[in-house]
């Protein structure tokens, strides 16, 4: 499982949350303490949101904790939203294509989780992309897939939880079509640049972990606290889908 974390406020540096914390992100590269796979060190990757009308993105497939690059550009990158990721493969190869966050138009996604049994459905899900989205598609991951599926959707006028949960809920049919045990698991952030959606879903009684929590005039999101502790970190429960906008740091919880 991976590790992530989002912030939507006033613009901060990056290395405010992604290296400086006690329990940094890429502290967690090294040990996480709320995942089922302690070490993250399958790649990692930074989105922000600047001037631009797209997000930039820097993504490496070597450990978070060893690159040199990414303390730099934290140090040196101020935004008002943006994403970090540390992965840990679950099937698919170790390559920057398959390195979150996912960038298409203006849109970011990050996932922990994953399809139960990716590859008997991997084909099927696949064929269910426009000619559009299969050609934006560019590593070989679950997460793209589903990022994408959900795009295809929002861009049909289906606004961002019901997208995500409507793919969710085909993918989840189709596994038990083809007799999967395994669990779809699913905690995610998405963004438009405006504000941030966060899914915390699994088809078993063990969704992946989500915190929400104040940070002077924003919001964070992620796998789990930054500090030792939960002191001022909100968990979500099972199922929750949580927007947050730039107006007053506003966490609104959908279901």
């Amino acid at each position: 499982m991976c590790r992530f974390v989002a912030y939507l406020g006033q613009p901060i540096f990056l290395d405010e949350l992604v290296c400086a914390p006690q329990h940094s992100l890429v502290r967690q590269s090294l040990r996480a303490d709320q995942a089922k796979t302690v070490t993250n060190g399958d790649g990692f990757g930074v989105g922000w949101y600047g001037e631009r009308s797209e997000p930039g993105i820097y993504r490496e497939v070597m450990p978070a904790w060893s690159d040199e690059n990414l303390l730099a550009l934290c140090s040196s990158v101020r935004s008002s939203l943006f994403f970090a990721h540390v992965r840990a493969a679950t099937g698919t190869a170790i390559a920057r294509q398959n390195c979150h966050p996912f960038r298409h138009g203006r849109h970011m996604f990050m996932h922990n989780g994953q399809i139960g049994g990716y590859a008997q459905v991997r084909r099927t899900l696949e064929a269910l992309l426009n000619d559009e989205m299969y050609a934006a598609r560019r590593g070989a991951t679950d997460s793209e897939l589903l990022f994408l599926l959900a795009l295809q959707r929002m861009d049909g006028g289906m606004p961002a939880p019901e997208a995500v949960q409507g793919v969710l809920d085909d993918t989840l049919a189709l596994m038990r079509r083809d007799g999967i045990d395994a669990p779809l698991r699913f905690a995610a952030a998405l963004s438009d640049g405006e504000s941030v959606h966060a899914f915390r879903f699994s088809s078993d009684d063990k969704p992946p972990t989500l915190y929400v929590r104040q940070h002077r005039e924003g919001t964070i999101v992620a796998s789990e606290p930054l500090e030792d502790g939960s002191e001022g970190w909100q968990a979500l429960g099972p199922g929750a889908v949580v927007r947050v906008t730039a107006h007053g740091g506003a966490v609104t919880v959908l279901n």
